[in-house]
């Protein structure tokens, strides 16, 4: 890879504040502080998994609740990972993954198509994880396409436990991520017949 994949993005609203720092082409390491314990947790699966490494400083008016730290932070990390593809020459452009935690199964499904687009196939059956509300993890993946301009299908094929359900969703984007983000050797072509994403 000769082009460094890197992007660093920030938003300060009367709400937020977020710091984004990403590298596509990273090991996967990580320095993430939301003020939400359970939500880190879950972006830390993100990084691991998808192999990127990613910092992020993210404050919120948390005494009202998560809603704005999450949404903005998925805003954020979507702007980063957007600017990073630049013009995503080469890139492998989709990808899936399959991710099983004990008796959970969920499936993500990638196109880096330059659409945004989220199709979101799960239901909790507890109003929060931990700290975390469990309906923010839908407007964290909405934020993330809409800004990052892809085309995600998130699906919960069975599970039980809340927490493992949560951790595949995160886990098998990642992976999906990481298949569509690939680069060819030879550096490629756009990967579309309208030649740009």
């Amino acid at each position: 890879m000769t082009n460094a994949r890197v992007a660093a993005k920030s938003r300060k609203t009367k709400e937020t504040e977020i710091r984004v720092t990403l590298n596509l082409d990273g090991t996967g390491q990580y320095e993430i502080h939301t003020g939400i314990p359970f939500f880190d947790h879950m972006l830390a699966q993100l990084a691991r998994h998808g192999h990127m490494d990613l910092t992020i400083a993210a404050k919120g008016d948390l005494e009202i609740d998560g809603h704005h730290t999450v949404e903005d932070t998925g805003w954020v990390l979507g702007q980063a990972l957007h600017e990073a593809l630049g013009d995503r020459r080469g890139i492998t452009r989709f990808g899936h993954a399959y991710v099983p935690l004990d008796e959970a199964l969920t499936r993500a499904v990638v196109d880096l198509s330059g659409r945004p687009y989220l199709v979101y196939q799960v239901e909790f059956r507890i109003p929060r994880i931990g700290d975390l509300q469990t309906e923010l993890v839908e407007e964290f993946l909405k934020a993330l396409v809409q800004e990052g301009k892809f085309n995600l299908h998130v699906e919960s094929l069975y599970g039980r436990n809340q927490h493992h359900i949560a951790e595949t969703i995160f886990k098998a984007t990642a992976r999906a991520l990481h298949a569509a983000t690939r680069v060819a050797e030879d550096g490629g072509d756009i990967p579309s017949t309208k030649g740009v994403l």
